[in-house]
């Protein structure tokens, strides 16, 4: 299976990954043939290979004359659908900007029709986007797994005033996704890149195991001391992603019992714990010594999870011991679709077993927005929804 491996240690924007696929053997005048579809006159895409702490990689910058900044999700599908590009590229090029609206509109409280794109919204954005789509597609990638991304730190300077880093709309796009900060400061993940990158990518983690082909370097703008701001992109062939049942992973199951705890306080924990990464927290009532009645709190992690909350629980419970234990957790694969429906997309989990589709559940978030904008009660949506993958996801075996 085709495989792209996004390497964000200096993190990622649209113009770096644009640039790390070209460096990957895509044909820049065919690049150019096919971004000539959209439409869109007198664009300049400048490309040159730049030093970025003695790493040679390719950079590229994209203008435009008098562009229109304040664009709706609905004007760049129209230039997207309009186009005599491939189908893959449109479908793929209109999912990354739909999950960007609706990071915005997460963010500002508003309906993604309602989003204006600004910056993203610029033609050099839609450039980037596209070209990446079309790369994606000249290359035949079939599978893109991302390593944990680098964000940066600090703040950075955005239209509504003074934000830290990540901003709010990468936060958003990169939520589920791992992610860490250092004392490099500058925001190296942008919206663009955040969409590209969460949209696609199936898997997070370490390079999987594959026969490499190929690696590549997009350069980002900034330059900094002893570090490479660099976008590695690798691609090489992997085997195909189980349909059965994903690896088994070994987990660490924490618990403790409490009997003299506020209901409020065990709500704070389980926010806590969450917040922190953890893969699962419950509570169960439990009758303890005397006849109490009492809580076992429950927090499934992994190992390197286990000290960050055993603080938590000793520092905000009132227990004076842990119970912790390795277990193995088993589940099969699972992949999102974004399916068209008339709300607009919305991503799907569908989970496969010996080959076949055995589950498939519309993402909460999307459908509880929809039903909220629309005024249709929730299961109604939900059926809506389903109803679409059906016609489309499983005609094409999901």
């Amino acid at each position: 299976m085709k495989t792209l491996y996004f390497d964000c240690f200096a993190g990622a924007s649209g113009n770096m990954i644009l640039a790390a696929l070209l460096g990957l053997g895509v044909d820049l005048a065919q690049l150019r043939s096919q971004l000539d579809k959209l439409g869109l006159l007198d664009i300049s895409i400048k490309v040159e290979t730049v030093d970025r702490s003695g790493i040679s990689a390719i950079h590229i910058e994209v203008t435009a004359p008098d562009q229109k900044n304040h664009r709706h999700l609905s004007d760049i599908v129209s230039i997207i659908e309009s186009s005599g590009l491939t189908q893959s590229v449109k479908e793929r090029s209109i999912a990354i900007f739909t999950r960007l609206a609706d990071a915005e509109g997460i963010v500002h409280g508003i309906s993604r029709d309602k989003v204006h794109f600004h910056e993203v919204g610029a033609i050099d954005a839609i450039v980037d986007i596209v070209g990446a789509c079309i790369c994606f597609d000249l290359l035949k990638i079939e599978r893109f797994v991302c390593s944990k991304i680098h964000v940066g730190s600090g703040f950075v300077e955005m239209e509504h005033g003074r934000f830290p880093v990540p901003p709010p709309a990468v936060a958003e796009l990169l939520r589920n996704a791992p992610i860490y900060s250092t004392d490099l400061e500058g925001e190296l993940i942008t919206p663009t890149g955040a969409a590209i990158i969460s949209a696609l990518s199936e898997e997070y983690g370490p390079l999987p195991m594959m026969q490499l082909q190929s690696t590549s370097y997009g350069a980002g703008s900034r330059t900094y001391e002893k570090f490479p701001n660099v976008l590695r992109v690798m691609m090489g062939e992997t085997e195909p992603v189980s349909e059965t049942r994903s690896d088994i992973d070994d987990l660490l199951l924490i618990e403790t019992n409490v009997d003299d705890i506020s209901p409020q306080v065990l709500s704070y924990v389980m926010e806590r714990a969450f917040s922190l990464g953890v893969l699962d927290c419950w509570f169960t009532p439990i009758q303890m010594k005397k006849n109490r009645p009492a809580t076992m709190i429950s927090v499934l992690c992994s190992k390197e999870q286990r000290e960050l909350l055993s603080d938590l629980l000793y520092s905000e419970t009132t227990t004076l011991g842990l119970r912790i234990r390795v277990i193995q957790r088993e589940c099969l694969a699972r992949k999102i679709r974004s399916v068209s429906t008339k709300f607009g997309n919305v991503d799907v989990k569908v989970a496969h077993y010996k080959g076949k589709v055995v589950n498939a559940m519309p993402e909460f978030e999307q459908v509880k927005k929809i039903a909220i904008e629309t005024g249709l009660p929730l299961k109604d949506v939900q059926t809506e929804v389903l109803n679409a993958f059906n016609v489309n996801a499983f005609s094409s075996n999901a």
